[in-house]
């Protein structure tokens, strides 16, 4: 059941993911070698705290994983790409590492994740991370009012193709708002013309992630981290998102939103 939020909602939502853009930023700059994970998962736990805003991960329990998630972002490093679970690792030169993390502020959800390398790059991860940013991109730019929930993802899709890269369908985009995951499913490639027709008012979290070499995905012991399954990088780009009467407004970008954008 699809639940529109009125402008003044989705200013607060807003609100939210420009405090996740922020913190976001804070962990990419303490990302560096020679840094662990549980340094960074500590350092957003510090920041959650401080703004009052509470986790949408811990207690977590889906179906897929094993046991409430007890982290409030999740890291992925090189071939893990969703769902990675905190641990004791120290960041190497060269890693590609994804963070993904949701927050409410007063009861308002917002989803983003981020793809960075860690010191010095490989130009073939530049390249993954590329084109996961530019799959968003173009995914944002076909969620037009009007428009149907299957040109966004086969904008997503077009990207993938076009950097030679497949795409698993097991997990993708959602819907959120109240709660981190809403309707509608948005999977990451697709028909155009097909399914859910757009409205103002709808909002979704579009998180394209790609890995080098397969679709296929593999389950670490923790039963939360999912990896590529042929062990090829990955990459993970993802905004929480408005439909409008217009352009679709980014919410997890640190330009906040107008109560009357809509």
């Amino acid at each position: 059941m699809l639940e529109l939020k009125t402008p003044r909602e989705v200013a607060a939502m807003d609100v939210t993911g420009t405090f996740i853009a922020e913190l976001l930023d804070d962990l990419e700059h303490r990302a560096e070698p020679g840094v662990n994970l549980l340094e960074l998962e500590d350092r957003a736990r510090q920041l959650i705290a401080q703004r009052g805003a509470t986790s949408c991960y811990w207690d977590y329990a889906p179906s897929f994983g094993r046991g409430p998630f007890r982290n409030v972002i999740c890291l992925s490093v090189n071939d893990a790409v969703l769902h990675g679970l905190p641990h004791d690792y120290v960041l190497q030169d060269g890693d590609l590492l994804s963070m993904d993390i949701a927050v409410s502020i007063d009861g308002w959800v917002a989803d983003c994740a981020r793809s960075v390398i860690v010191g010095n790059p490989r130009p073939e991860d530049a390249r993954l991370i590329e084109a996961t940013e530019k799959a968003l991109t173009a995914g944002i730019a076909a969620a037009l009012p009007g428009s149907r929930l299957g040109d966004v993802s086969a904008a997503i899709g077009a990207v993938a193709a076009e950097y030679g890269y497949p795409v698993n369908t097991e997990f993708g985009g959602h819907g959120l708002g109240r709660t981190m995951h809403e309707d509608p499913h948005v999977s990451n490639t697709g028909r155009a013309g097909r399914g859910l027709t757009l409205r103002p008012g709808l909002t979704l979290a579009l998180e394209p992630w790609f890995a080098a070499g397969t679709d296929k995905i593999v389950y670490d012991p923790d039963g939360w981290t999912i990896r590529s399954a042929d062990g090829s990088r990955t990459s993970h780009s993802e905004h929480t998102i408005a439909i409008t009467d217009g352009a679709p407004l980014v919410l997890t970008r640190r330009e906040q939103v107008a109560a009357t954008a809509l």
